[in-house]
C-alpha cells in the first residue's frame, strides 16, 4: 500500500502553542552599520528599553540574530484559550 505523505504540523506540533518572543532593545544602535540601524527599525524598536512581542519565526529569528548585541530575547509560551 502506497504510503501517505503529511504536509504542515504534525499532531504533536499543531497541539502545541506558538512560541513568542519578548525583544527588548537594551543597547543604542548609534555607532554600528546602517544595516544594523534598519533591522532595530524593521523589529519595530524606537526607543532604548522598549519591548516588542514577535512571533518565533526563522525571519524575525534572523533579524535578532543580526542584532544579538543590542537586544535582549526571552522566549514566551502563549497561553492555551
Amino acid at each position: 500500500m502506497a504510503e501517505k505523505k503529511t504536509t504542515g504540523a504534525t499532531g504533536t506540533q499543531a497541539n502545541r502553542a506558538p512560541k513568542r518572543l519578548r525583544v527588548t532593545y537594551v543597547k543604542s544602535a548609534i555607532g554600528y552599520h546602517e544595516k544594523q540601524k534598519l533591522t532595530i527599525e524593521a523589529l519595530g524598536l524606537r526607543r532604548l528599553h522598549q519591548v516588542i512581542l514577535h512571533p518565533d519565526t526563522p525571519a524575525v529569528r534572523g533579524m535578532l540574530n543580526k542584532v544579538s548585541h543590542l537586544v535582549q530575547v526571552e522566549e514566551l509560551e502563549e497561553a492555551a484559550r
